[in-house]
């Protein structure tokens, strides 16, 4: 760009190959924009809740997912506008953040774009609404901190920590089993977390699944899952107390780096050559079975004839196995990977109580089960199910779950659930909206009246009438002081989310609120759109 000066000195901007490009400025910009961020947020609106309903997903080549994880809708949405780009970023952030929320903090800033369109309408200017919206996140941070409740848990009391899970889950196609899931998310997470440094190491839970049986069959597995079989049929399928040799070099002769050939022109060559290379194989053997391996897993592939003879020196080998899988295993069985066979020594061995070998079905499907691990700080949950998108989503609804006993872990308080910590974060900064004076006022009042976006679209969902519906809790609240009232999603008769057991993380709650309202500033203080008109 080059700034010009007209003849009565003012200046004016000059863009490149103006006449290809189109450009929209003050309230209009502000307006396209908003207007673009609410469709992406009126999208994700429907999936929120206990009852939200699931969106199906056709990628290009033609593969469908079925997911109401808003992250997951927004990743493989195809979003063409910039500004609902920024949408799709938002809802990434809190889902590396915190995990859960995704469809939450969207709806949340799209409902603060809806209420800041009308204060510009009234011609309100831009900045003073985002610095009204600033104070009031921060006013309902603070509401948010004094409304949460600690509650302790123990490795023999876990309940409460099941109680947030299965909150999770409930908005997830999963919900007829999210007991037993959430139980699962908690064991695993409890399994491999350090609780002195209240942290947790999620890459240590392996979720694998495999298509068949029913979502009941789900197991936690206090060990390593290897879609892998042993590498000939007639190897033991099943071994205890193992010593584990893993290995990162192939059963292979060896490759010279140079260019060569060899003339073999005699059967007596031939036999030496194979001869040697039989020796090279039995040298490699030999070596694993002197330091006391009795299970060999390899990052490559065998040589037939290694095969053969590791069959019949009575060595179990696996091949082919992945480097993560590698790393997960080496872990859990406090071995060392090895990537010469010279290197190999006693205490580099892993090991395990027992190796087996699990069919599945009436197919040659087998995995490979690695149990009762000396370091048992690597777990794998290994989920079924009738069909491949329901496993997806399953893996998807556990990571939800997952991070949420992750968090609480860190940080063990909670807010309830149901669109309660909306509603009395709403009537808090409504009670402060009259003690500001100055325009940022009318700003804090549209904030506080967004926050009844998230218990309206619950209620929506729930197929409740929503307006009659979110009046009556909030005056419920008001009458009552009681900031533990929220939507009755699943009709059991009771608005108090303490008597439901519907719990959300603090630490989630809050990202929300800072998120949406970091993004929506953002959003209003563009106002000015240049683009590069279509071909």
């Amino acid at each position: 760009m080059a700034l010009a000066f007209d003849e009565f000195g003012r200046p004016f901007i000059i863009i490149r190959e103006q006449e290809q490009k189109t450009r929209i400025r003050g309230l209009d910009a502000q307006k396209a924009n908003i207007s673009a961020a609410r469709a992406v947020a009126r999208i994700l609106r429907t999936s929120l809740g206990p009852k939200g309903m699931d969106k199906m997903l056709q990628s290009p080549d033609g593969d469908v997912t079925i997911t109401n994880d808003g992250a997951t809708i927004l990743e493989q949405m195809d979003v063409e506008n910039q500004i609902g780009k920024l949408m799709v970023e938002l809802s990434r952030s809190q889902d590396y953040e915190i995990g859960d929320g995704t469809t939450g903090v969207v709806v949340t800033a799209g409902a603060l774009l809806e209420h800041a369109e009308q204060l510009l309408e009234r011609g309100i200017h831009p900045i003073r609404i985002a610095e009204g919206y600033e104070m009031a996140s921060k006013i309902a941070v603070e509401h948010l901190d004094r409304i949460s409740q600690k509650f302790e848990f123990s490795l023999n009391n876990i309940e409460s920590l099941v109680q947030t899970c299965m909150t999770t889950l409930s908005s997830k196609i999963v919900n007829r089993c999210k007991r037993m899931l959430a139980e699962i998310a908690v064991k695993a997470v409890l399994a491999v977390a350090d609780l002195e440094r209240k942290d947790v190491n999620l890459d240590l839970i392996k979720v694998e699944g495999k298509v068949g049986g029913k979502l009941e069959d789900t197991e936690l597995v206090y060990g390593i899952i290897v879609d892998k079989d042993m590498s000939h049929p007639q190897m033991p399928k099943r071994i205890e107390d193992v010593n584990i040799a893993i290995l990162t070099c192939p059963f292979e002769p060896p490759k010279p780096k140079t260019k060569h050939k060899v003339d073999i022109d005699s059967v007596e060559k031939f036999e030496a050559l194979r001869e040697q290379e039989k020796h090279y194989f039995d040298e490699m053997v030999k070596k694993c079975k002197d330091v006391g391996a009795t299970l060999v897993i390899c990052q490559w592939g065998f040589d037939d004839e290694a095969n053969h003879l590791l069959m019949h020196r009575g060595l179990p080998a696996v091949r082919w196995v992945g480097g993560v899988e590698l790393e997960l295993i080496a872990i859990a069985t406090g071995g060392r990977i090895v990537p010469r066979f010279q290197e190999l020594t006693p205490e580099k061995l892993g090991k395990a109580g027992l190796v087996r070998e699990k069919a599945f079905g009436t197919t040659k499907d087998r995995m490979l089960y690695i149990e009762q691990c000396a370091n048992s700080r690597a777990v794998t949950i290994f989920i079924r199910g009738g069909n491949k998108m329901m496993i997806e989503e399953t893996k998807r609804s556990l990571h939800d779950a997952l991070c949420v006993a992750r968090n609480l872990i860190r940080d063990n308080s909670i807010v309830y659930g149901g669109g309660s910590a909306e509603i009395s974060c709403s009537l808090a900064v409504e009670a402060a909206a009259d003690k500001i004076p100055g325009v940022e006022q009318y700003a804090v009042r549209a904030f506080a009246d967004a926050l009844d976006a998230v218990p309206m679209a619950l209620a929506e969902n729930s197929g409740l009438q929503p307006i009659d519906t979110l009046t009556a809790v909030k005056a419920q609240q008001i009458r009552e002081s009681n900031p533990h009232l929220g939507i009755d999603c699943n009709d059991v008769g009771t608005n108090d989310m303490k008597a439901q057991n519907v719990f959300e993380t603090l630490m989630g709650k809050k990202q929300q609120l800072l998120l949406a309202t970091q993004v929506v500033k953002m959003i209003l203080k563009i106002d000015d759109v240049i683009t590069p008109s279509g071909y």
